[in-house]
């Protein structure tokens, strides 16, 4: 129970600060550096904090055995396990991520009223749709990968995923928001009033989880292990 109970308020803390983070880095980068939103020295010195922050989350999820801000990776690694824990994920982890975004968002319009209104849809409802699946499914094809396929140290696997996921926001980044994290825009699709949208709910929600599931599948089926990881079970 205690291992259950730390989970949830690891899940809700990260969640909180993986929000702020985001709001941090913008307002150091251009309120205190003074760079513009269309400098490109700015967007680098962005980009390359943006990946120390990520190194700091996946730390953070190393220590707390699991913790996690974005309900994708928790679903993820879900689907494998046992119906117990896909029961414990579904209802637990992801509202309690949720939660933590939100109150993130609170607190962040409450002390930053100009801060801004987090990932807006800037297409149609089916390219974003598709644009946020296409970006999930090649992710969390990537996590599958890092973390049964690939050889390396934390750190190694730790810089291709940061790279990765960093590249396929900025890919999306003028289309959906690049977001790939349904508990994030949340928070901010609460604070706007339109979390219970179709919008939200099929670009941001269904299309990412179908791509998870969709991946998840297709990396337990796809690539499958080699003779040697076979006979090494075996014996």
């Amino acid at each position: 129970m205690g291992a259950i109970v730390n989970m949830l308020v690891s899940d809700i803390i990260i969640s909180f600060m993986w929000v702020w983070s985001s709001v941090l880095i913008k307002i150091f980068v251009h309120k205190v550096m003074g760079f513009s939103h269309h400098d490109t020295t700015g967007e680098l010195f962005r980009y390359s904090i943006s990946i120390v922050n990520m190194f700091l989350f996946a730390y953070l999820a190393k220590v707390t055995n699991g913790g996690a801000y974005n309900p994708l990776t928790v679903l993820s690694s879900a689907i494998s396990g046992s119906f117990s824990k896909f029961l414990f994920t579904v209802g637990a982890r992801i509202p309690f991520q949720v939660f933590g975004s939100i109150m993130a968002v609170r607190l962040i319009l409450l002390i930053f009223p100009g801060i801004g209104r987090g990932p807006k849809l800037t297409v149609s409802l089916h390219q974003g749709a598709l644009t946020e699946g296409l970006l999930t499914f090649t992710i969390v094809l990537i996590s599958h990968g890092l973390s049964t396929k690939i050889p390396g140290s934390f750190y190694t696997k730790t810089w291709i995923s940061s790279v990765s996921k960093l590249a396929l926001h900025i890919l999306g980044a003028d289309l959906t928001g690049g977001a790939m994290n349904p508990a994030s825009v949340m928070g901010w699709a609460y604070a706007r009033g339109d979390h219970i949208t179709k919008e939200h709910l099929l670009v941001y929600w269904l299309a990412p989880i179908q791509a998870t599931l969709l991946a998840a599948w297709a990396f337990r089926y796809l690539v499958r292990p080699s003779k040697q990881d076979t006979e090494k079970k075996t014996n």
